[in-house]
This record gives structure tokens, sequence and C-alpha cells, in this order.
């Protein structure tokens, strides 16, 4: 019974020590753990800045920018930079058929963020700008929707003009 006994303890020191993991082990496993998310998630970052920069509503937004001579020589354009957008600002939301976002942009002189706020029309499945305005970091905003020259143009022609929604804009 002794032998038996004896084999019984042996095999389930056997076991534990088959089951015991090195610490080196453990690191190693950790490392690599540490490394595979942070791939994904710079991956996803990188994915989803490139879909909002191949979007419709988003290059529609920096044509008008750039065809505004006002707006492109208060930057110091050229040359014109155009960052990521930050994902977690609460400024950029997208839907299925809205798109407002807030891109930051800079030029030789200064930089600011360019808001804007597309409609998705849902015949044609194209989007179009109803708001188009660049911030400065000195405070100066430019509606690139109604220049400079043709706002001058609808006020002398008339009494009220519409206010852009920028209350909220920081």
């Amino acid at each position: 019974m002794r032998i038996e006994q004896g084999r019984a303890a042996g095999a389930i020191q056997g076991k534990e020590a088959k089951m015991r993991v090195s610490t080196n082990h453990l690191q190693q496993l950790a490392i690599f753990t540490t490394v595979l998310t942070g791939g994904g998630i710079g991956t996803m970052y990188y994915l989803m800045q490139k879909k909002f920069a191949g979007s419709e509503y988003y290059t529609l937004a920096l044509q008008k920018l750039e065809e505004c001579p006002e707006a492109m020589e208060s930057l110091g354009v050229p040359p014109l930079k155009v960052f990521n957008i930050h994902l977690t600002d609460g400024h950029n939301r997208v839907d299925h058929n809205t798109a407002q976002i807030k891109i930051p942009v800079t030029g030789s002189k200064t930089g600011g963020y360019l808001y804007t706020l597309s409609i998705r029309d849902t015949n044609t499945n194209r989007w179009s700008l109803k708001q188009v305005v660049l911030k400065l970091q000195e405070g100066q905003t430019i509606n690139l929707l109604t220049p400079p020259q043709a706002a001058a143009a609808q006020t002398q022609g008339t009494e009220h003009t519409q206010e852009l929604d920028t209350e909220h804009w920081h």
C-alpha cells in the first residue's frame, strides 16, 4: 500500500511540476500580448483616419478651404498641413445622414480648425456642405461658403443674413 501511495504522490507532484510556468515565460507572454494589442489598436486608428480622409464630406471641406484665397493667405499657405482629426473630440460626429467634423489645419503663419457640417442626400447618396468655417488660433473666423466678397455683396443686397451656429465650437 505504501508503494501505491508513493506512486500516487509522485504522480501528483509530477502534474504540479508540469503545470508550473517559469516567470520568464510569463513575461514573454505578457510582452507578446501587449505588442499584439498595441498593434491592433494602432491599425484600427490608422484605418479609421484613412476612412475619414477618403470620405466625400472630408474632401469637399478641404476643397472649399483650398478655393478660398483669404483663408489660405491667413494660414500662410503653402504649405497647407492637414492633421488627423481627434477621434475622441465631441465635435466629430458622423451618422448615416449627417457629418460634423473638426479638421486641424496649419500653414506657415498660423493654424486653426476647419469646422464642417455636411448632409447626405438620400436620393443621390451624395454629401453636400451646409457649413464650412475656418477658425484660426487668433480668433478670426472665415466662413468658406460665403467668402468675404460674396458676404459683402449679400449684406448690401439684403438686410438679414443667416448666422452660423458656432456658439458650441471651441
